[in-house]
């Protein structure tokens, strides 16, 4: 696989989205290349409420305990951008429940950023949580921090595009109900290189409009994918 050619791909979710984290900002998206994770995304699921952006009221979030059931994310279906075979499918690690958006962010600025994280080559989810890797034509798709018992899948699954994997979740290290999804060039994490991926046929709000676009979503874009698509 070159790692120069942008691979377009589905967009994994269903309904409106907000890009939280895109390569477009820049790369690595994460501030890091580790388990291939340079051309990464994060998307968040918006309520269109100005107060209360993902779920929770903002004061809420900030000074108070808030559920992760609260925000409109948790529990949204994750489906396969390509067709391919399931190589890694890892459930049962807990979600975390209750959030404290100033101490989610302590947390993850200073006790994260300098706390030795300890990642198995067959097991990443003490940062990953629930996680599901899809090999394809294009490289290896991660899904990460998926709802604890909601995987659909199982290691040697041969799935369309399109395919439910499980649902969004907060575990791993997470600090609200999104995705993370990234493609690399291999299954093997702490080698893999990140690998550029657009995706192919969403529309991108502008104030009240829905315009078609394909490529890689700006920060805080509002997306979705294009016309109606329902599938089981």
């Amino acid at each position: 696989m070159n790692p120069e050619t942008t691979s377009f791909v589905r967009f994994p979710l269903d309904g409106e989205w907000m890009a939280l984290r895109t390569p477009a900002s820049g790369v690595p998206s994460h501030g890091t290349q580790f388990l291939g994770q340079s051309h990464a995304y994060d998307f968040v699921r918006p309520t269109g409420r100005r107060l209360a952006p993902f779920g929770p009221t903002l004061f809420a979030h900030a000074y108070g305990l808030v559920r992760a059931e609260s925000f409109a994310a948790w529990g949204a279906s994750v489906r396969s951008v390509a067709a391919g075979r399931v190589v890694a499918a890892k459930d049962r690690w807990p979600d975390r429940r209750r959030l404290n958006g100033i101490a989610d962010l302590i947390r993850m600025a200073v006790f994260d950023r300098f706390r030795t994280l300890r990642i198995a080559a067959e097991d990443w989810r003490p940062l990953t949580g629930n996680y599901v890797l899809v090999e394809s034509a294009i490289g290896v798709a991660l899904y990460a921090h998926l709802q604890q018992g909601s995987l659909c899948v199982q290691v040697g699954d041969e799935i369309a595009e399109g395919t439910l994997l499980g649902r969004v979740g907060n575990s791993g290290r997470s600090s609200m109900p999104h995705l993370h999804f990234h493609l690399m060039d291999r299954a093997d994490g702490l080698n893999a290189r990140g690998l550029p991926c657009a995706i192919t046929a969403y529309e991108r709000r502008e104030g009240t409009r829905w315009l078609p676009a394909s490529g890689v979503p700006r920060l805080r874009e509002h997306v979705r994918m294009s016309g109606t698509i329902i599938l089981t």
